[in-house]
């Protein structure tokens, strides 16, 4: 499924690749809406539909992933939010064993993450991903998101690559249609994001990843 041969820089994406999205999930979808009833006097059902319409309507923007914008938007110290509740952190099976093997080869490893720095360095903290990269990049950085033809431009230009022999393993398939367009070579996507949800029952026109011990370089 990935030709390895063929490919000399590895791109990966954080939520939802190497870790669970459950997590990530269940605080905007559950956890948030809670906190945001609660500050505001609101009962459940009101408080996700006013956050549902307002964080889709940002979907794709560098703002969708940006805690620091809905900090500000809905005064809630999301940071911290996300931080009281890391125990939910998780590594999706296979993944550790997986960066670890790409670690000991000759392949470039960037991790390629929408998540703003508060919560890259929170996952981190958490899980010890780091020490398999050779570069982490968020979109941030840039001030573009993945989904942009920007970010990957400015990537390539902080990293330089040969986009023809590089790999990008994300869920999301917009940002792989973005790499896709941008000239990315290898494109692999995830069966099972979250796994408190049923797998995807495809992702095309990208093969998808269902266990990460099968595709080991």
């Amino acid at each position: 499924m990935i030709d390895w041969d063929n490919i000399d820089t590895v791109l990966l994406d954080m939520d939802g690749t190497l870790l669970d999205l459950a997590f990530d999930n269940w605080f905007w979808q559950r956890h948030v809406p809670e906190q945001y009833a609660l500050n505001r006097g609101l009962d459940y059902a009101e408080a996700e539909r006013i956050l549902h319409d307002w964080i889709e309507s940002h979907l794709g923007t560098l703002n969708w992933y940006c805690l620091d914008f809905w900090t500000r938007e809905l005064g809630m110290n999301i940071s911290a939010l996300k931080r009281a509740a890391a125990d939910r952190i998780a590594v999706r099976p296979g993944a550790e064993a997986f960066l670890a093997a790409l670690a000991g080869g000759p392949k470039r490893v960037i991790m390629v993450t929408n998540a703003h720095r508060d919560a890259l360095d929170l996952k981190l903290e958490r899980t010890g991903i780091d020490r398999y990269f050779d570069a982490l990049v968020s979109s941030h950085d840039y001030g573009h998101a993945k989904e942009a033809q920007a970010f990957w431009r400015q990537l390539n230009h902080s990293h330089p690559f040969d986009p023809g022999r590089a790999l990008l393993v994300d869920d999301s398939l917009p940002v792989l249609h973005s790499g896709r367009l941008f000239g990315l070579g290898h494109l692999a996507s995830i069966r099972q994001p979250d796994s408190s949800l049923p797998a995807r029952e495809h992702t095309d026109p990208f093969p998808a990843i269902d266990d990460f011990l099968r595709v080991l370089p």
